[in-house]
């Protein structure tokens, strides 16, 4: 986003109240924390404090609270986004204050993203960036015209240092408080463009080191409210009983025993389960489990096996009848292939994965009459509204989000089945709040996992060894089909979001990527780094069996393919160096893998050792090069590419939802695998960023590399055992090794 900003006033509305002087803040608090000099905290909102803009208000003693438009997850996004405000309006930031933003997307809209406030997709300080620093050189504007008045001097003969306006020949001064407390707004508002952003050498906050995360205090001491720490006044308590099989209903429900447990004071039938309220969360667990359902049995999923249906998904990418819609065409890749001296053909694929966040779905809702309010650790308060709405049968402008702090979210808590849960059961129950939370087994059996894929790739090689074509077919279920379908149907029946990943900026003179769909009715959904998870395993692998095939070093290779790409070679280079690429290893070995997903350009080598006899595989250390174009918080970059590569590194070993006839086989952790603490490598990371190109999204950058390094490790170890099939199971890599 570029131009200007023009934050216009209007007639005094519900939604423009926000920026009038004195308007009283509606965000809710969420970790209140005494002021500290280290840097900004979260709190509530500032009640009766000047309002320059919708975004953030002054109070008389300097303190400045500003807005977070997005959900905070654990990416740190609280501090990134308020950051680019108070580096603008230059604040001093030991005096800002962050309040989660309402639900508003008519204000508080990510513009990078479709317009709405949703979290995800790496996309919010990508999205956000530019209008967030304008809107904090507006405010600056707006201060200076005001300070000019009080003064009497001309705005021309002002400057501001953190939180104070100076006039150098008077040698007199005022602190943002004090313009704060003469109240007066400049009509009309000064506008801000382009021009009047600080430039990079007069920054003090973006790129600072030194600037700590505001999230972080509240949940080391224990002060921050997650959703599932939501307390309101008279609150029930309710839980879901849903169908083993996935679009089946409840034909019969025999709720006497259910009834009769104390504290129990509702049993609601719902369209896809029954949901039980009372008193206490141990009542409605212990009515749950009495509850007797039959249920119906005509649900096409009940066909689903997640095994055989990746088996008949690699026919399909085999199959080059069965053609599909095409991602992306960069000259005749097929006709090139037809004619190479050499032909690369392999099949990759992914089992369904499962979010495992944390904090399990939950959500707490309130509905008075026509009238909804949830709180919730949601990372899409539009679309809770919508559905909230839907659910109470009134509007989305009846519905207010208070969007708590999130354990963890993935893409799964930007749905809005728990949020459907928390509506309906308050429903049911007129004026009284009702929480809602998932048991962890209802979390793993009822997820929205990432689709089932197998991806078919052909690579032909001239004489020389040199890439002449690149197919890449995609076989998966569709994401946007049940979540956008109207982006999917505009699309030609393309999701976008599956194939991501799978065009790249390897030097190829013939590129070809298509989606063939698989309709088998099962809910897929957002995962971490989604199609960039797999389409990267699938590409990088398939580079090392070039580089294999051709005699040639895959670090060399990748560079040689990329000679035109500066930044991409800069991260591949300096990962090299990190892990000391040429030197042997006794034992182990080393794997390399690139992804320039998401804007930022990214490189990791894992050093991997196999135990032969069990097939178990150790990554013993991963090296990171990452270059997101301007690092806005470094250190918080370094932290989320190590929760990248860890949790890369645990869906390439372990993680995998099996389903046998519509059922998932897997309820807690003690089925569904994930890595340990004892299994996780030592990371280290170098943040390289290159000021003056697009800002790169950061969030999911960590983990497309990884599995692929991993697997590369293991083919160097082996002598060439290739491991194509997430994960690497133990059973699998050695069924590999005795092949």
């Amino acid at each position: 986003m570029t131009g200007t900003l023009q934050l216009h006033t209007r007639a005094l509305s519900r939604r423009n109240f926000l920026i009038t002087v004195g308007g009283v803040g509606i965000a809710v608090a969420f970790g209140g924390l005494p002021q500290d000099a280290s840097g900004a905290s979260v709190v509530p909102a500032v009640e009766g404090s000047y309002r320059p803009n919708a975004w953030l208000s002054i109070a008389a003693d300097g303190t400045v609270t500003i807005m977070s438009p997005a959900s905070e997850m654990g990416q740190g996004i609280m501090t990134t986004l308020p950051l680019l405000i108070a580096e603008d309006m230059d604040a001093d930031w030991g005096k800002v204050r962050v309040v989660q933003a309402p639900s508003d997307a008519e204000t508080y809209g990510n513009p990078g993203f479709y317009g709405v406030q949703l979290t995800g997709g790496s996309e919010s300080t990508r999205g956000y960036y530019t209008m967030l620093r304008l809107v904090g050189a507006q405010t600056r504007k707006v201060i200076l015209a005001r300070a000019a008045a009080m003064l009497n001097v001309p705005v021309s003969e002002l400057t501001t240092q953190p939180n104070r306006v100076v006039h150098a020949p008077s040698g007199r001064s005022l602190d943002y408080g004090e313009v704060a407390a003469a109240g007066a707004i400049p009509d009309p508002l000064p506008q801000a463009t382009d021009a009047d952003l600080k430039p990079r050498d007069q920054w003090r906050y973006i790129g600072n080191l030194t600037v700590p995360r505001v999230d972080v205090p509240s949940k080391v001491d224990g002060t921050a409210i997650f959703g599932i720490d939501v307390q309101l006044p008279d609150m029930l308590y309710g839980a879901v009983l849903r169908a083993p099989v996935q679009g089946e209903q409840p034909e019969t429900i025999d709720d006497a025993e259910a009834r009769a447990v104390p504290g129990i004071t509702h049993i609601v039938p719902l369209p896809y389960g029954v949901g039980i309220i009372g008193e206490t969360v141990e009542a409605t667990k212990r009515a749950k489990d009495l509850l007797e359902i039959t249920w119906t049995t005509s649900s096409r999923i009940r066909n689903y096996n997640s095994d055989r249906l990746l088996e008949a998904y690699r026919s399909v990418g085999r199959d080059l009848a069965q053609t599909g819609v095409s991602a992306a065409t960069e000259g005749g890749a097929q006709t090139a292939i037809s004619t190479a001296a050499t032909v690369i053909e392999v099949d990759y694929m992914s089992d369904h994965v499962h979010h495992a966040t944390m904090e399990p779905m939950n959500a707490t809702a309130l509905v008075t009459g026509d009238t909804v309010e949830v709180w919730a650790p949601t990372q899409g308060p539009t679309g809770t509204q919508a559905f909230a709405a839907e659910v109470a049968g009134t509007t989305p402008d009846k519905v207010k989000v208070n969007t708590t702090l999130l354990g963890g979210g993935f893409g799964r808590k930007a749905e809005a089945d728990f949020i459907i849960d928390a509506v309906s059961l308050a429903k049911a129950v007129q004026g009284r709040p009702v929480k809602v939370i998932w048991s962890r087994e209802d979390d793993v059996r009822h997820g929205k996992y990432r689709p089932l894929e197998a991806q078919r790739l052909q690579v032909g090689l001239d004489a020389d060894g040199n890439i002449v074509g690149w197919r890449h077919r995609i076989v998966a279920d569709s994401i946007f089909a049940r979540t956008m379908p109207e982006q999917f149907e505009s699309e030609g029946g393309h999701d976008s979001v599956v194939t991501e990943g799978a065009h790249f900026n390897y030097a190829v003179p013939a590129h070809q990527v298509e989606y063939i769909r698989q309709d088998n009715g099962l809910d897929v959904g957002f995962w971490f780094a989604v199609g960039v998870g797999y389409t990267r395993f699938g590409i990088e692998c398939v580079i090392d069996e070039i580089a294999t095939a051709t005699g040639v070093d895959p670090l060399a290779l990748r560079l040689g393919l990329l000679k035109d790409q500066p930044r991409a070679r800069k991260v591949i280079e300096t990962v090299a160096q990190m892990a000391e690429w040429d030197r042997q290893r006794d034992g182990r070995a080393l794997g390399i893998a690139y992804s320039d997903a998401f804007g930022s350009h990214c490189a990791e080598i894992a050093e991997v050792s196999l135990d032969r006899a069990t097939g178990e595989i150790r990554v013993h250390t991963v090296w990171c090069a990452v270059d997101p174009g301007t690092a806005v918080q470094p250190r918080n970059i370094e932290a989320l590419m190590i929760t990248g590569i860890t949790n890369g590194a645990s869906h390439a070993l372990f993680e995998q939802i099996n389903i046998v006839d519509g059922e998932v086989q897997e309820s807690n952790f003690d089925t569904y695998r994930v890595i340990r603490m004892s299994e996780a490598p030592e990371i280290k990371v170098t943040v390289t960023p290159t000021p003056g190109n697009p800002i790169g999204g950061i969030g999911q950058v960590g983990l497309p590399p990884i599995g692929p390094a991993i697997a590369n490790a293991v083919a160097r170890l082996t002598g060439g055992v290739r491991l194509r099939h997430y994960p690497f199971l133990p059973e699998r890599v050695l069924e590999a090794l005795n092949a």
